[in-house]
């Protein structure tokens, strides 16, 4: 999501100048590379960009690519095998096979309105992009974008026809694997090829506490891009330390951020009445991940006097609960405990476990 979001700022701030774009985007992925299917750049024909499709190997060629894609007005799809030496002229060394899109924005074209729908709420979204046709059609063309709505089902701009029951059945198989992919249509004389990208809702942090350690927190956060809720006492806070949090909210009064289950809340008041009060709060939640900080006996002592009032907590709640929480890295500073924290909620969202990749048997990233 940072990245459709930085794409679409520096397409703002261009506006002005009228200057002519594409936008690059990963849309196969067989065998490994550094970046994977959905990976997107802009390149501006001055040579200017914002994103990136790999490691910094590919960015060159492409850049070269789109900019003849802009000259042309017309786009085009590059297959690159960096597997073995490339017409770039370097040892690549990813062993994998990756297609790029270059499309040039104009506009009739939709993807930049459907890349700010991607941003106008917290839901997941689905992406449909052509990557091959034939033949042209007037409503489908190499590089065309579609919107499907999960919510109410609906597949915006696609004409009734065999190939929209084709993207439809294959979009539910995408969402009932969270997965993106791409798929090969072959009906009569139409033959085309689509990537269904499903694009998930930016990640929200959720801290409930006011001391300075809540400050390294708030910057891991910032830096990627999450959605942020801060609960405490403000006047605790230090006012240029806490810009950019988008929902404060004071400790003493009733309204509380929303928690989905995109969300991660951590409870750091260092106060157990408080913790012990927030936590059966969140619990009613749909938060994933939920962080007591502290030792462990102080968790156990939670859990005893929940039981006292009745209250016996489920194995999904304890799943949830990370108390205590975090990787063990060793962390001491609030810096590094911050780390530590922020590498178990990817760990958890992203359903591994963590540990060194060096032990990993077989590739980092699933294959299709």
């Amino acid at each position: 999501m940072k990245e459709i979001k930085t794409i679409l700022e520096l397409v703002a701030a261009k506006e002005s100048s009228r200057e002519k774009y594409a936008i690059a985007q990963v849309v196969k992925v067989e065998g490994s590379s550094y970046r994977r299917e959905g990976a997107r750049m802009v390149i501006f024909e001055s040579g200017i960009f914002e994103g990136g499709i790999s490691g910094g190997c590919l960015e060159g060629d492409t850049l070269k690519r789109s900019q003849l894609a802009i000259l042309k007005q017309k786009p085009s799809l590059i297959t690159y095998d960096t597997s073995k030496e490339h017409e770039i002229g370097i040892g690549l060394g990813c062993n994998g096979v990756i297609d790029v899109l270059m499309t040039p924005i104009d506009e009739e074209s939709n993807t930049l309105k459907i890349l700010k729908k991607c941003l106008s709420n917290r839901k997941s979204h689905i992406v449909i992009t052509i990557t091959s046709i034939d033949p042209d059609q007037e409503s489908l063309k190499l590089g065309s974008s579609f919107y499907y709505d999960i919510e109410s089902g609906d597949l915006d701009d696609m004409p009734s026809s065999d190939f929209k029951l084709f993207l439809l059945d294959r979009i539910q198989e995408v969402i009932e694997k969270n997965k993106s992919n791409s798929y090969h249509f072959s009906s009569g004389e139409l033959e085309a090829g689509v990537f269904i990208e499903i694009i998930p809702a930016q990640y929200h942090l959720a801290i409930f506490g006011d001391n300075y350690d809540v400050y390294p927190m708030l910057e891991f956060a910032k830096v990627l891009d999450w959605e942020i809720s801060l609960v405490g006492n403000m006047q605790k806070l230090q006012k240029e330390k806490i810009k950019g949090v988008t929902n404060i909210f004071h400790k003493d009064f009733n309204d509380r951020p929303q928690l989905d289950n995109r969300t991660a809340v951590i409870l750091m008041a260092h106060d157990f009445k408080t913790d012990r009060k927030n936590l059966k709060e969140v619990l009613n939640s749909q938060a994933n991940y939920i962080a007591s900080l502290g030792p462990k006996k102080r968790f156990d002592k939670m859990i005893d006097s929940f039981k006292d009032e009745g209250l016996e907590l489920s194995k999904g709640d304890l799943m949830r609960i990370h108390a205590p929480s975090g990787l063990e890295i060793g962390a001491n500073s609030p810096e590094e405990i911050a780390m530590s924290i922020f590498s178990e909620i990817i760990s958890v969202f992203s359903g591994k476990r963590g540990g060194m990749l060096k032990f990993k048997n077989g590739p980092i990233h699933e294959r299709n």
